[in-house]
């Protein structure tokens, strides 16, 4: 039997939930024994990873308009618009950093920071848009809980301001809208996987790209925990 597009949310959000082990330099942020250079590494980072997953976001709604799957791609433009708010956050967070942005356009990224939007790019021209939902949603979580623990911990412990920490805020804020769209694509899907198979229906290929996006996210705050 099919099941409803909240079980599968929750499967996968169950299955995927990071290993707290998983990311090694969150809870030295935390408790204020991470260098403050690593927080530097991580807003420049960015810089180009939030252009880059704005444009996969679009790519797949551009994809979902095509094939009429339209819950995905209202899904997928607020994905592509929290980008641009969130882009629009980033700057204050680079400055109170003290980089000017000669030295921000001049940093040369990391390849094992870079590999998360690397795989969402994939995804953005290989994943079926329902998958994609799923995969995206179940490691929404994770980055949203780091980014409330960073809110909390760079001001208690590195000085910095509310306005600097908004890019993290924006990203630690609910977002029921999103969970919402989130829901009526999944369903959307369900409900095609039920017309064409008559009740049978797999979150396999969705798992499999949850896995190495958690993988690639996990990588990320690997490589900015190395040396440089």
């Amino acid at each position: 039997m099919t099941r409803s597009a909240q079980d599968l949310l929750d499967a996968v959000a169950t299955e995927l939930a990071p290993d707290p082990a998983a990311n090694p330099l969150v809870p030295w942020l935390a408790d204020g024994t991470a260098n403050r250079s690593v927080i530097t590494a991580l807003a420049l980072e960015q810089r180009s990873v939030i252009p880059a997953d704005r444009r996969s976001f679009l790519h797949l709604a551009d994809r979902s308009a095509a094939t009429g799957e339209a819950e995905c791609e209202a899904f997928f433009r607020t994905l592509a618009e929290g980008e641009t708010l969130a882009f629009e956050r980033l700057d204050a967070l680079v400055a109170a950093c003290g980089v000017d942005k000669a030295e921000a356009d001049a940093y040369e990224p990391r390849a094992g920071c870079q590999a998360y939007p690397a795989y969402v790019a994939w995804l953005a021209l290989n994943g079926t848009p329902a998958d994609v939902v799923l995969a995206l949603t179940a490691n929404f979580a994770a980055w949203g809980a780091y980014c409330a623990t960073l809110t909390r911990a760079l001001p208690a412990h590195y000085g910095f301001s509310e306005e600097s920490c908004a890019f993290f805020a924006f990203f630690a804020e609910p977002a029921p809208e999103l969970e919402r769209q989130a829901l009526a694509a999944v369903q959307a899907g369900v409900d095609q996987v039920r017309a064409q198979s008559g009740g049978l229906d797999t979150t396999g290929t969705a798992l499999r790209h949850g896995k190495l996006l958690q993988r690639y996210e996990a990588m990320f705050w690997e490589t900015l925990a190395e040396p440089a």
